[in-house]
């Protein structure tokens, strides 16, 4: 079996997506001299390629880019070679039009950016499977290579097509899946507004209709287009496993961005070598550091716990959002150490050469347009040195206190048209309770709702609209043994064809929950509710409440007014070993904060509020010992409490009692014993 971690790596991956092709030869010499000096071990090289690589249809051209391995090889730097295949050359559309995706409204894409591509074209599977193949056997044994890098960020920006192929495709995917029309008629409920079908070939892909359409069949081609995707990932990867056994392959995911979706990233980490990320921030105003830790928490947890790598980020600014501000001085490196902390094994960048033409000609660099004598660059050199001091915490694990239930296919339904209200965002929620946990201290796992959660002694499930039986079973079995459950409204509502399960609300979970839902009760814009409990104990909430009828649970908050007032807001259900607590209203931060508390008292969880705000600490241990990061987010100098003493690895010295981290710095402790 391949490797899971990059080949010939003896330390942290640290480098960028170098692309020698927008330069002239003469720099690239001087290009490896300066990745030396900046403490380089890896960069991604040919992503965007095909073009160069094969300028006509079966003419190919690899000298320019074997002089560029057996230059990094020379220099000791390894490579994350790329196949080109998110950017098929002009001459292969001129050629094949139809491999150009189409729009839900029927317009096809041109060619001119990248990424479009209608992936169940059989043309493109053909030359993407050649062109794999050719490099393969080219480089799939060259000294330089540490790892395969298939396409480009798979679903971005075109994660389904519309067009004839892709229906016929559709048809086969869902007899292979359903078996039977009839069974597809069942799935979706097409005896409502009389879309009943008889035979596969009357089935189109949800394209554009006069009112809303079907939503079951609207999930199903989420699933279709997903799969369809994963099937060319997965034929280039067993082409490379076998023209280049023994070198890991992977792709790059974008798993915590809500404007990355379209892929069910649980099971794309079944199909990968080892796990890899890009993240960006977003600059909407929000704490930037919050989603980058939840993006990480969420991309270990789909590599299973194991060691993943941070395959794109950014030194400094981006360039595609409406604002597009500078990282301040020190973030850079608190950013990347933040994702090393979380189980990356290491932090690579979107690029190392900032490009001077192109679309992201803007966009920051490990080495930018200033060059050398720039703020920039010297924060590159000293995340360098500071890579290197961390070696000996390759292949450790981080540790997570707590879960929160994740699910792609729970978002792609709640996303459809035609819910209570559009001012839920269950995305929002997701975020919401992990930024809660973030500043209890509490580091986080992610699961699948049916994984096994027995190892943790607080879950939370926030807003999690679609759920199995099988995944509210689990649910009712964790708590039983001892867990303690948290879920907030609008979860366990529909099975895995968006159909209402059956019986009152909320179906997959009453048992669990010890209650009843009768109505919904959305809020109108601008409408909040009051919330009293215990010793008077008030909140806030808005969007949404319930007329929630209890089972078995008991009321700890009631709601104060609105149409509910008098009624249950939160309850909390003993089941077992175990306690459930539900919350049918959406609470801001310091209710989620109350909330939570008491739920980690009721799982064990000692408060850590010694922590400052903003302050991350989190460890990662293993064979070679144990590590504690403890990242300042703030503008004011902080300590926190070390239980144990060790060795702080960026500066040398000696560390117990309490550790002094400055003013945006971070610190990383490998703890004695």
């Amino acid at each position: 079996m391949p490797e899971t971690t990059p080949l010939g790596l003896t330390g942290l991956a640290f480098g960028g997506d170098y692309n020698p092709e927008q330069w002239p030869e003469s720099v690239w010499t001087e290009d490896v001299r300066l990745m030396r000096e900046a403490g380089v071990t890896m960069v991604s090289v040919g992503i965007f390629s095909w073009a160069l690589l094969e300028p006509e249809p079966g003419v190919h051209d690899f000298g320019w880019l074997d002089r560029v391995l057996d230059l990094l090889h020379e220099n000791g730097i390894r490579a994350d070679l790329g196949t080109p295949t998110v950017v098929p050359p002009v001459w292969f559309y001129r050629v094949h039009p139809e491999a150009l995706p189409v729009t839900a409204e029927g317009v096809r894409y041109e060619f001119g950016s990248r990424g479009a591509i209608c992936h169940s074209n059989p043309d493109y599977r053909a030359a993407a499977a050649d062109i794999t193949t050719r490099l393969a056997e080219r480089y799939g044994s060259h000294p330089a290579l540490a790892m395969w890098h298939v396409h480009n960020e798979y679903g971005v920006p075109v994660s389904a097509c519309y067009c004839d192929g892709c229906a016929a495709h559709f048809r086969r995917w869902l007899a292979r899946t359903h078996g039977t029309v009839e069974a597809v008629n069942e799935a979706w409920g097409t005896a409502f507004w009389g879309q009943h079908y008889t035979d596969f070939e009357q089935i189109n892909p949800p394209r554009v209709t006069p009112t809303v359409g079907n939503p079951g069949q609207a999930l199903d081609y989420r699933r279709f287009a997903d799969a369809t995707v994963r099937e060319n990932f997965t034929a280039e990867r067993d082409i490379l496993h076998r023209l280049s056994p023994g070198v890991p392959v992977t792709t790059n995911f974008m798993t915590a961005l809500s404007q990355c979706d379209s892929m069910d990233y649980w099971a794309w980490g079944r199909e990968v070598d080892f796990v890899t990320n890009d993240h960006y921030l977003i600059t909407d105003g929000r704490r930037t550091h919050v989603n980058l830790a939840m993006s990480a928490d969420l991309t270990r947890s789909v590599a299973g716990g194991a060691p993943w790598l941070l395959l794109e980020h950014s030194t400094s600014g981006v360039n595609w959002q409406p604002r597009n501000p500078a990282k301040a001085p020190g973030q850079m490196a608190r950013n990347s150490l933040a994702h090393v902390a979380r189980g990356s094994e290491g932090a690579m960048f979107f690029q190392w050469r900032q490009s001077r033409r192109g679309a992201e000609k803007f966009h920051s660099a490990m080495l930018p347009h200033g060059g050398t004598d720039t703020r920039v660059w010297r924060e590159v050199v000293e995340l360098g040195a500071h890579a290197d001091a961390l070696k000996s915490l390759r292949g450790t694990r981080t540790e997570a206190d707590v879960a929160v239930l994740w699910d792609w296919h729970s978002w792609w339904a709640q996303n459809l048209d035609w819910r209570p209200t559009e001012d839920h965002d269950a995305r929002e929620r997701a975020d919401a309770f992990y930024e809660a946990l973030y500043d209890r201290h509490l580091t986080v796992d992610f699961a699948h709702p049916e994984a096994d959660l027995s190892r943790y002694p607080l879950v939370v499930v926030p807003a999690l609209y679609l759920m199995t039986e099988g995944a509210g079973n689990n649910l009712r079995e964790y708590v039983e043994r001892g867990g303690t459950l948290v879920v907030s409204y609008f979860s366990g509502i529909v099975d895995e064809h968006d159909a209402v399960h059956e019986g009152a609300h909320p179906g997959a979970l009453r048992d669990v929950l010890g209650l009843t839902v009768e109505e919904f009760s959305p809020l109108g814009a601008g409408d909040r509710v009051r919330l009293t409990g215990p010793g008077g104990c008030e909140l806030g909430a808005d969007v949404w409440s319930e007329f929630v009828v209890p089972r078995g649970a008991e009321t700890v908050w009631t709601y104060a007014d609105g149409l509910a007032a008098g009624g249950p807001a939160v309850t909390r259900h003993r089941l077992g070993e175990g306690s459930a607590w539900y919350v049918s209203t959406r609470l801001g931060a310091e209710g989620l904060d109350t909330l939570l508390g008491r739920a980690a008292q009721d799982a064990g969880i000692a408060p850590r509020a010694e922590l400052p705000r903003d302050v991350e600490v989190v460890r990662r241990t293993g064979e070679s010992g144990t590590f504690l990061f403890v990242i300042n987010h703030t503008a004011g100098d902080t300590e926190v409490p070390l239980d144990t003493p060790g060795t702080e690895l960026l500066t040398g010295e000696r560390a117990a009692g309490r550790l002094a981290v400055p003013a945006g710095a971070v610190r990383v402790v490998r703890l004695d014993g």
